[in-house]
């Protein structure tokens, strides 16, 4: 069994490889001309820049990005904000779908399949272990952990697992662990009530993450896997296309996989509710996720960007990024701002995430006739994403209320309740919506 007595050196020869995402129709319509990664986030991040900051926070440097679908915009943002000096081994490399003499569709088929079609490059770099993430998920977490955790148990896989309600177990793969730690059964997404019961953690796996013998909790995967490389080289010999589906199940009773039970504050940002909630929870006092911690900071590109400028406004549990401007008497509460968000004078904006823009009017001329930028005078919105560039006339209203769950109109889309104002939407002075 190897031990951590080089640890470092270990952290040096690993690679991370960070999944892209494919078309993310659960996020429409803010993946409508985005990939899921490159999403806006808490105001002035984009999703990728959570792993990729996990990443460089535990010292791994050492970065591929796979990506295929409504990629521009996430290209565009890794290089510009991920640049690494000339005497740095450090890089994130962008793996783009391409076509080649030997894989002629060019699609990646899978998470696996993208992995598989990139791995004579990540020969590029010598390395002993390979980390697997996605590209959409909002959490904070020590990969110098898990690979502790991997070479202690001498492990040949490693999957990251997170402790589930029963609610949540028919939505995830879920991991049964023998006393030693070692996965021993996994089941996708088991729907039976039988089923369930019999992939319970046991009082073992509950007091590891200091829990009570009573409490009804399930290992659920977080799709976050750490290989020896020799061990995913011979993975991917099959040509199975999923590592969630297809690798890690058939692997379990042929190879020793650990567990790395993550106990904190993660979120897959699968839905337009989910992503509103996750966004939203941060103008709370104490939020989930606290992107500000000392320590474990979350990278993005810098922006210059002029001070705020606020006018006799009232503003109440919000959150405000750079360059936005508010008009006297508008009320803000419970809402996010991102940066360059305009808003006018005797505006009601609640519960609301507002990403902002990607410039000012003044920067780039619209022709879009005389609604400008942001959110115009007298508008009222509630429990709504405004997304990037929206141009909202004076005297509007935006809310989902009488509206059904989830349907489209002409200038919106409803998701989970939640009322979507696309990127570069133009809404006419006194619209209702």
């Amino acid at each position: 069994m190897q031990t951590p007595a080089d640890f470092p050196s270990k952290v040096q020869r690993t690679v991370a490889v960070i999944m892209g995402g494919g078309a993310g129709t659960r996020l429409f319509p803010l993946t409508k001309d985005r990939a899921k990664p490159a999403v806006p986030l808490a105001g002035k991040y984009r999703l990728v820049d959570i792993p990729i900051s996990n990443c460089l926070n535990s010292n791994m440097r050492k970065i591929y990005l796979l990506t295929q679908f409504n990629s521009s915009s996430l290209h565009r943002h890794v290089q510009r904000t991920y640049q690494f000096d000339n005497f740095s081994s450090g890089f994130v490399e962008i793996m783009a779908a391409q076509q080649t003499y030997d894989q002629k569709v060019g699609w990646y088929q899978g998470t696996a399949d993208a992995v598989r079609v990139n791995l004579h490059h990540f020969d590029n770099d010598v390395h002993d272990y390979v980390l697997i993430l996605s590209g959409d998920q909002l959490y904070r977490m020590d990969y110098r952990k898990v690979l502790a955790k991997h070479i202690t148990s001498g492990a040949d896989v490693t999957v990251c697992c997170l402790p589930v309600p029963r609610a949540s177990v028919a939505g995830f793969g879920i991991m049964q662990l023998d006393p030693s730690g070692r996965i021993v059964r996994f089941v996708e997404k088991p729907k039976e009530t039988e089923v369930q019961d019999s992939l319970k953690m046991d009082a073992n796996a509950l007091a590891s993450v200091e829990r009570a013998p009573g409490d009804e909790l399930w290992l659920a995967n977080m799709g976050i896997y750490l290989f020896n490389k020799a061990t995913l080289k011979a993975a991917l010999s099959n040509n199975q296309m999923d590592f969630g589906k297809h690798i890690i199940p058939a692997l379990i009773s042929k190879l020793n996989m650990a567990a790395y039970v993550y106990d904190g504050y993660w979120e897959d940002i699968g839905t337009i509710g989910a992503f509103y909630e996750a966004n939203l929870d941060l103008c709370h006092d104490e939020p989930k996720f606290n992107y500000g911690e000392v320590g474990s900071q979350i990278y993005t590109r810098p922006r210059n960007l002029p001070p705020n400028k606020i006018g006799k406004a009232t503003l109440e549990k919000s959150v405000l990024c750079a360059g936005i401007r508010v008009g006297d008497n508008s009320t803000l509460s419970g809402s996010l701002f991102g940066n360059r968000s305009i808003v006018g004078s005797g505006v009601t904006i609640s519960d609301t995430l507002m990403m902002g823009a990607d410039y000012f009017d003044a920067e780039k001329p619209s022709a879009s006739g005389s609604v400008p930028i942001g959110v115009g005078d007298g508008t009222v919105v509630n429990k709504a994403i405004l997304d990037k560039n929206a141009r909202i006339g004076r005297n509007c209203r935006i809310t989902p209320e009488g509206k059904d769950s989830d349907c489209d109109g002409e200038l919106y889309h409803v998701r989970d309740g939640i009322i979507v104002i696309p990127k570069g939407a133009v809404i006419p002075d006194n619209t209702i919506l």
